[in-house]
């Protein structure tokens, strides 16, 4: 059976008690149901909205609400199951920039943020439709109302006349109005997951009796772990399972259950879920592979309808493992250790290794989600619930796919500032990402974008799962380091020179240790030791003297890291548990001690956390490369905690409908979208400010000999570029002749162009010669699952040849500007290399900030490239250009609502 049909451009969002309701316009049918719930309204809460208790205002609201649209007037309602529960409309008057609003929520659903969620939706769709104001007129001792306007984060001004208040609420999102839409959707969606992850009642459908079953299995898991709230088997072939009472169907349990798992075979699983809310259950865990494209949507609607999240399909299951909880609903083999590390993954196989792998490094699991084919629970989810949980203190990600990826990059922002966010950078290769898409169902990432995502939001990208896991044991146990500089400390020369060489390939220096610490350090230790960096101690050094060694190393301030890689010997056979306690053991009274790692060459395990008692402990790898690469992570988590987390950059001048306009005209002329000519790629620039070189076009030999005459300096030549709708690519088609001087030259070019391209030139583009400077590259790229991405490297014939690019998504601050300027091998030639001048750094600023601006605005920029942009130390030009555009809308990454 069905769930009841979803309407057309129905969204669905969560209210601030994680309950799901449904959005949509509102339409003739629904006018039943709107009389209803004024009908419904008491009598003040009928004042409060009509300024009178009549019930003809509610009959008159209703006809006007549900009318066919109309321009200038929108009506949203929302709904939970069958049930209209609020309306929110606007209405232009005089002024099509304006409108006024009215709102109304169903009297036993006040607070919990139905009216807020009506508006910023219908904030939305007014921005759509070019509207910048709201009017409100409201009474005056209405406060529920008044606070609503005030708690939804946007600019109200009131002007009070008599017993009424007009509010007027400017609509244009700013970062206060999106930290209000942030905190609102982080106290929804984690009241929602409450029946995921603290359910207080499971049932698992499909449990069977058969040995080797999945539902066996995820029902013993639950039952071995003594999973503290009732346990129900659903199982109509069976009076019982593994001892644990079994029902023919959901609907017949004693009590409808938080949370259920799925694991019946695909044909059934959309009819299931239907079930399953009907009968009130709160979330769903389906680990059920093989549906097609048609069940999951079924299966996404059902849980929409019934107001549950969902996990999976084709997952490994959840685990949470706080005392008051003890759930393992997976089909793991070994239950999760409790421990402090949040992990979501979307492979179960690596899911798996996960949980071994930090069981056996004994950080544990605080929870576990396996997000499978993310029909709906994502990585947002999780890192909103990491966050406010009590308990999580680091963050495993394994993601091969993005659904909402600004929204995403904003939450791990935040919740990177509080806890280390680790994933694996998976997909890099063309055949991993073909393999990602096709194992989740998900668009490709590349690989460019995705690092941006990362380096923006300061999440810790590893290469692999042990690198992962060799990470992790660092962040785990020892504090930060504050820079790159290493002291390697060691009992043999040779593991010495192979953990120098290991922190230098990662990134990090090993400096010479000063003077008076070296006299210190030759007097603890062995007459042959080596007191440099790397310090050798010699196989003959006694453990005190070792832990000494160390210790004054640590304390010195002339180093950020201490690596200790020892063979073993006779002599230090018993370093293990003093060294550690000698290096985990705070001075009551000195600095910060830096982080320390130990290399055991001798080690089997590639690594693990030697624990010294207290809750100390240090990490131990087996080989020098591990732990050069952990602290490497370590460094760069250091500087981005320490980077200002920066404000969007508002470039002054910018005409942005003058832009729309463009676009628009653009694509009224060319439906399917296409490259813009010259001319409208130069009106685009000039509405953003975009320094572009001083340049002429001509369509016959004359006007180019006219244009050359007026553009070029007394002894400087100019260059002819072929123009026309088909010539993006002038360069490499020889559409390009460069240093022309006097008439003879350039007419003989234009006869060159005119003969190449016959009629595929349309006109042709006269520029004056641009003077020397360091070539770059601008531009924008539209990817179709990140959005807009910023890109900024060398420019000029060698770009695509040397692929020194740096990319930073859009919107950027001022943060990701500079980072964005500093990243590709190019940086030194910008800052003024081997004592040449610096370029115009802040006007290569402030043509990143307008592009990432113009990717912001106009969601139809497939794409932009800037080559080459000319840096000189007087100022920064675009000598060439070219833009794509696509007719496409645009999506608010901020808007709440579900996937």
């Amino acid at each position: 059976m069905a769930h009841p049909a979803s309407r057309t451009r129905e969204v669905c969002a969560l209210l601030a008690d994680g309950t799901t309701v449904r959005l949509r316009e509102a339409c003739p049918d629904d006018r039943g149901q709107v009389l209803r719930l004024y009908e419904e309204m008491s009598a003040d809460n009928l004042r409060s909205r009509f300024f009178a208790a009549s019930r003809r205002s509610g009959q008159q609201a209703a006809d006007r609400l549900c009318a066919p649209p109309r321009p200038g007037h929108r009506t949203l309602v929302a709904l939970r199951g069958d049930r209209l529960i609020g309306v929110a409309e606007y209405e232009t008057v005089d002024d099509p920039a304006s409108a006024e609003i009215a709102l109304a929520v169903a009297d036993d659903l006040h607070h919990r943020g139905v009216g807020t969620l009506l508006l910023e939706h219908l904030v939305h769709t007014a921005r759509e439709n070019g509207i910048a104001t709201f009017t409100a007129d409201v009474l005056a001792d209405n406060h529920l109302i008044h606070q609503v306007f005030a708690d939804l984060g946007l600019r109200v001004t009131r002007e009070y006349e008599g017993p009424t208040v007009r509010g007027i609420i400017r609509l244009a999102p700013d970062e206060r109005y999106l930290s209000a839409v942030d905190l609102r959707g982080r106290t929804a969606d984690t009241a929602s997951m409450q029946p995921l992850l603290r359910p207080r009642s499971i049932a698992v459908i499909g449990a069977g009796t058969r040995p080797g079953s999945v539902g066996r299995a995820i029902l013993h898991n639950l039952r071995e772990a003594h999973f503290s709230g009732r346990l129900y088997a659903v199982n109509p072939h069976a009076h019982a399972v593994l001892r644990i009472p079994a029902y023919p169907s959901v609907t017949d349990l004693p009590q409808p259950p938080d949370l259920a798992v799925l694991a019946v075979p695909a044909a059934v699983v959309p009819e299931t879920a239907v079930r399953c809310g009907r009968a009130g259950v709160g979330a769903l865990v389906v680990v059920t592979s093989g549906l097609d494209a048609a069940a999951e949507a079924e299966l996404t609607a059902a849980c929409r309808y019934g107001g549950m999240r969902l996990v999976g399909p084709n997952c490994l299951g959840i685990a949470n493992t706080e005392a008051s909880i003890r759930m393992d609903a997976t089909f793991a083999v070994a239950t999760p250790l409790p421990g402090t590390a949040g992990v979501a993954v979307q492979s179960g196989g690596v899911g798996i290794a996960l949980l071994e792998g930090l069981s056996h490094l004994g950080i544990g699991v605080s929870s576990f989600v396996s997000l499978g084919d993310k029909r709906d629970v994502s990585s947002n989810d999780l890192l909103q619930w990491w966050e406010c949980d009590g308990r999580t203190d680091l963050a495993l990600l394994h993601l091969e796919s993005f659904g909402n990826p600004r929204a995403f990059s904003r939450t791990a922002r935040r919740v990177a500032r509080r806890m280390p966010l680790l994933t694996v950078d998976a997909g890099r290769s063309a055949a991993g990402r073909r393999a990602a898409a096709s194992h989740t169902a998900a668009a490709a990432t590349p690989t460019m974008t995705r690092r941006a995502l990362f380096a923006q939001a300061g999440i810790t990208a590893t290469r692999t799962l042990a690198e992962l896991l060799d990470c992790a044991a660092l962040l785990h146990s020892q504090p930060l380091p504050a820079g790159g500089r290493v002291a390697v400390v060691s009992n043999a020369g040779g593991a010495g020179v192979l953990a120098a060489d290991a922190c230098a390939d990662a990134g990090l220096t090993v400096p010479e240790l000063p003077q008076d610490l070296v006299a210190e350090l030759r007097a603890l230790l062995p007459a042959a030791a080596g007191a440099a960096n790397p310090v050798d101690t010699t196989p003959a050094v006694r453990v005190p003297a070792l832990s000494d060694c160390v210790d004054r190393i640590a304390r010195s301030g002339a180093v950020d890291a201490v690596l200790v890689a020892l063979v073993p010997t006779a002599l230090t056979s018993a370093v293990g548990a003093d060294l550690v306690a000698a290096l985990t053991t705070p001075a009551p009274d000195g600095p910060v001690r830096p982080p320390v790692v130990a290399v055991l060459l001798d080690q089997m395990d590639r690594v693990r956390l030697l624990a010294a008692g207290e809750g100390r402990a240090v990490p131990s790898y087996g080989e020098p490369q591990s732990a050069a690469r952990a602290l490497c992570h370590a460094v760069e988590r250091a500087r981005w905690l320490a980077r200002p987390p920066g404000g969007i950059v508002e470039p002054a001048g910018v005409d942005a409908p003058g832009a729309r306009a463009v676009v628009a005209a653009f694509l009224a002329r060319v439906p399917a979208g296409g490259w813009l000519d010259a001319r409208e790629t130069d009106r685009l620039f000039a509405c953003y400010g975009i320094p572009r070189a001083r340049q002429a076009y001509a369509v016959t030999e004359q006007e180019a000999v006219d244009a050359a005459a007026r553009l070029a300096s007394h002894d400087g030549g100019v260059a002819l570029k072929a123009a026309g709708p088909e010539l993006v690519h002038k360069s490499e088609r020889g559409g390009v002749l460069l240093d022309l001087h006097g008439e003879q030259q350039i007419r003989a070019a234009h006869r060159e162009l005119t003969a190449r391209f016959g009629t595929a030139m349309s006109e042709v583009l006269v520029q004056p010669m641009a003077a020397h400077g360091t070539e770059l590259l601008a531009g924008v790229v539209q990817d179709e699952v990140f959005g807009a991405l910023v890109l900024f490297g060398l420019g000029g014939t060698a770009s695509d040849v040397l692929a020194d690019h740096a990319a930073r998504l859009a919107p950027l601050t001022d943060t990701d500007i500079h980072e964005l300027l500093t990243a590709p091998r190019c940086t030194p030639l910008l800052f003024g290399y081997r004592g040449g001048p610096p370029v115009d750094v802040h006007g290569l600023e402030d043509l990143l900030a307008r592009l990432s601006r113009m990717a912001d605005d106009l969601p139809e920029l497939a794409e932009t490239e800037c080559n080459p942009v000319i840096a000189r130390p007087d100022g920064v030009t675009v000598v060439d250009a070219r833009v794509r555009l696509l007719p496409r809308r645009g999506r608010d990454p901020y808007l709440r609502r579900l996937p």
